[in-house]
């Protein structure tokens, strides 16, 4: 029973965290285009800057630290962090790419995310013009 007992908990906290980054990214980058406007993508920037100094801020903290729990890392990581942004995954497992001496892949990662992520979005465009 407490094996099934902590598998509920870290759903609980990854859902708790993916409700409250959620909210938090949409509170936020609706009052950064109120503020300076929707000329540029100012919103998503800035959420996306917060989430990977947050991303790191925390992974640092619990690798090295040891401050918290397990589940708190659930919470706070993967549930706020990757329903606030994505884009802070991205960046943690490219930092962890070149922590690990892999430099060439971790340039490869962000290259290959960004062009083939722009050409997939594309793609889908046109299909959803298509259809």
């Amino acid at each position: 029973m407490t094996e099934e007992k902590n598998y509920m908990e870290k759903w609980f906290y990854l859902i708790g965290g993916g409700i409250l980054g959620t909210l938090a990214r949409y509170i936020l980058a609706g009052a950064v285009y109120q503020k300076i406007g929707t000329d540029f993508p100012y919103g998503t920037m800035i959420v996306n800057l917060i989430g990977c100094f947050l991303i790191g801020l925390f992974d640092t903290i619990f690798q090295e630290k040891f401050l918290f729990s397990p589940v708190l890392r659930i919470f706070l990581m993967a549930g706020f962090c990757g329903a606030f942004t994505t884009f802070s995954t991205f960046m943690l497992e490219t930092g962890n790419l070149i922590r690990d001496g892999e430099t060439l892949r971790a340039f490869l990662n962000v290259i290959l995310s960004v062009i083939l992520g722009f050409i997939v979005f594309r793609l889908g465009v046109l299909l959803g013009e298509i259809i």
